[in-house]
C-alpha cells in the first residue's frame, strides 16, 4: 500500500538524518579533544556529510556554530595571553633601557662638571704648582675625557636600544589588532552559494 511505504521511507530518512547529526556531534568532540581547528569543512569531512547538510539542518548548523565560536574565543584568549607576555617583556626592556639612559646622562654631566673644575684649577694654580702636579692633573683630565667619550658612546647605544624596544612594542600592538580582525571574520564566508546548494541535495552524503 502507498501509505505504509511512504511512512517507512520517511522513517528511514529520519533515522538517516539522526545518524548524520550524531556523527557531527562526535566529529566536533574529536576535533576538540585533538585541539584541531573547528570549521565547516573539517566537521563535514570528519562526519562524512555534505556542507549543504550542515547548513540546512538546524541542529547540525547550531552545533557547528557553537563549536566554532567556542574555538574562536579559546584561540583569542591564548593569543591575548601570549601577546601580553611578549608585551610585558618588551615593556620591561624599554623601562630598563630608559633607566640606563638616565643614569648615563647623569654620569656624563657629572664627568663634564669634574673636567671643568680641574681645568679651572690648572689655570688658576699653574704658576704655583710644580711640574709633577701639573702632569698628574693633566693625566687625570685625559682619563676623564676618555671616560666621557666612552659614556657618550654607551649613551648612544642605550638610546638605540630604547628606540628598538619602542618599535617592537608598536609592532606587537599592530599584530594583536591583525589577529583580532582575523578571528572576527564571520562564519558566513564558508557558506556555499545558492547554486552549489541546489546542485548538492541534502541527502547526497548522508
Amino acid at each position: 500500500m502507498p501509505e505504509p511505504r511512504t511512512a517507512a521511507a520517511l522513517a528511514a530518512r529520519r533515522r538517516k538524518t539522526e545518524a548524520a547529526v550524531e556523527r557531527i556531534h562526535q566529529a566536533i568532540a574529536r576535533l576538540r579533544r585533538e585541539k584541531a581547528q573547528v570549521s565547516v569543512a573539517a566537521v563535514a569531512r570528519r562526519a562524512d556529510v555534505s556542507r549543504t547538510f550542515l547548513y540546512d539542518n538546524a541542529e547540525a548548523r547550531a552545533a557547528v556554530a557553537a563549536a566554532m565560536a567556542e574555538a574562536g574565543e579559546r584561540r583569542t584568549r591564548t593569543l591575548a595571553e601570549q601577546d601580553e607576555e611578549r608585551e610585558a617583556t618588551w615593556r620591561e626592556r624599554a623601562l630598563n633601557a630608559e633607566d640606563a639612559l638616565k643614569a648615563a646622562h647623569t654620569e656624563v654631566l657629572s664627568q663634564r662638571t669634574r673636567i671643568g673644575e680641574l681645568l679651572g684649577q690648572i689655570r688658576d694654580l699653574q704658576a704655583e704648582w710644580n711640574q709633577d702636579a701639573i702632569q698628574r692633573i693633566t693625566t687625570e683630565n685625559t682619563t676623564l675625557k676618555q671616560r666621557v667619550r666612552q659614556l657618550t658612546t654607551d649613551n648612544r647605544t642605550l638610546d638605540e636600544r630604547l628606540k628598538a624596544a619602542r618599535s617592537n612594542l608598536r609592532f606587537q600592538d599592530r599584530r594583536v589588532a591583525d589577529l583580532e580582525a582575523q578571528i572576527a571574520e564571520p562564519m558566513a564566508g564558508n557558506r556555499p552559494t545558492t547554486s552549489g546548494r541546489a546542485s548538492s541535495p541534502v541527502t547526497d552524503r548522508t
